[in-house]
């Protein structure tokens, strides 16, 4: 295909849900998804759960079945990434294969996980966890032999990842710069409950402490080198370390952007007929005071879709999405509603002992945020103490006894 009606970059859920959208809401014009998958759209939070523990095989991670793409007339061009945009000529530069020209563009190209920049961040043996042959590698590695494995981030990602080598029976050391895991997303009460999961399952957790240097036997990694002078062995490093927005081509053809490309509510960059979705753009978020900054998570790639797939067929709503995460880790599920940046106060429910309760997040005694750990009553009632912005009493909101619902 050398032109389409719309040009969709990246496979990932934006991409997909971007190119579903647009039919559901009766798009009849040719659609092409370009991504530099070798498969087509597959879920990507499993990969760091279920998939890498076994417990799903890939084919289960599909979005849409093969054949779905095929019936609905969007072209998947795979192994494919865009080069270069030029906005003007409304072409695509692709890094195999003649230019593409496009009516509308939709750049869903989410990130690339940020590499390690201490003196052997390039050895063989360190891993991040992306794409499906990111965890294939490290399979590959546990089938191997390797039993020793040094974490290196202590976010969603490196404790998932974390909880899922336990099961490999793993010697697992995960190292965090800063005083406690989830540091930069959650209240102190969730960090040192996970902290004590993690400790409980046999991960040696170094808190406060900075990777100098990663050690090697010719180009394999031997060693984890701290700032104390510490060395840790291990046959394998993971960094969870987070990622670079892959913006690289749109701020090239004059999008504007810092962290990632800057977008309206209804998705549009400031080149015309382009939009941004996902992982890589940067919006300003209801939840967050209309702070701008960019949302890592599948509920914001799927809802940027939605938005900018109805704005390209005439029906434009603005985007005001609740933000929710999740993460399963052991036996544990942590569900989050809101965004918890900025709270002045963090409200526990319920024992962490019990290993069942909820944090409750405020700022001047309104509700912005709830993480709830295998208490789905609390996510659900909280999404909507959100999402009404209600204001409460911290005292009666300790009392686990009484419903959320109750403070609507």
């Amino acid at each position: 295909m050398t032109s389409a009606d719309v040009v969709i970059v990246g496979t990932g859920h934006g991409g997909a849900q971007a190119a579903i959208s647009l039919r559901q809401n009766g798009f009849a014009g040719s659609i092409l998804m370009i991504g530099r998958d070798s498969s087509p759209p597959y879920e990507r939070p499993p990969l760091s759960k279920d998939y890498f523990s076994g417990e799903k095989p890939f084919e289960r991670l599909l979005i849409r079945p093969e054949q779905f793409w095929r019936d609905k007339e969007i072209e998947l061009l795979l192994r494919t990434s865009v080069t270069r945009i030029d906005p003007v000529a409304r072409e695509v530069t692709l890094s195999q294969g003649g230019p593409v020209r496009y009516g509308t563009l939709i750049w869903a190209a989410g990130g690339d996980a940020r590499r390690l920049s201490c003196a052997g961040g390039h050895l063989n043996g360190i891993h991040a966890v992306r794409n499906k042959p990111d965890v294939d590698a490290m399979l590959a590695e546990l089938d191997a032999g390797a039993k020793r494995v040094v974490v290196i981030g202590g976010g969603y990602i490196g404790l998932e990842a974390a909880a899922v080598l336990t099961k490999f029976d793993c010697k697992v050391t995960l190292i965090e710069a800063l005083d406690r895991v989830l540091a930069r997303v959650a209240g102190e009460d969730l960090s040192r409950f996970f902290e004590a999961e993690h400790r409980r399952h046999g991960v040696d957790i170094r808190l406060s402490s900075a990777v100098e240097a990663i050690l090697g036997d010719g180009d394999r990694v031997q060693a984890v080198k701290l700032a104390s002078g510490e060395e840790i062995a291990c046959d394998m490093v993971v960094a969870g370390i987070g990622i670079v927005p892959a913006v690289g081509p749109l701020i090239a053809a004059g999008a504007a952007g810092a962290d990632g490309v800057d977008v309206d509510e209804f998705c549009r960059t400031s080149l015309p007929d382009v939009y941004a979705i996902g992982d890589c753009a940067a919006h300003a978020n209801p939840y967050a005071d209309g702070a701008v900054l960019r949302l890592e998570s599948v509920q914001n790639a799927h809802d940027m879709a939605t938005v900018a797939a109805k704005a390209i067929c005439g029906e434009g709503e603005p985007y005001d999405a609740l933000p929710w995460f999740w993460s399963n880790q052991y036996d544990i599920r942590l569900q989050t509603a809101g965004l918890s940046l900025g709270h002045d106060d963090a409200v526990l429910r319920g024992d962490p002992a019990d290993r069942s309760f909820s944090v409750v997040y405020l700022k001047d005694l309104r509700v912005i945020a709830v993480d709830a750990v295998n208490r789905t009553k609390d996510y659900v009632q909280g999404q909507k103490l959100v999402k009404a912005r209600t204001i409460v009493d911290p005292e009666a909101l300790r009392d686990a006894e009484v419903p959320l619902k109750d403070f609507l």
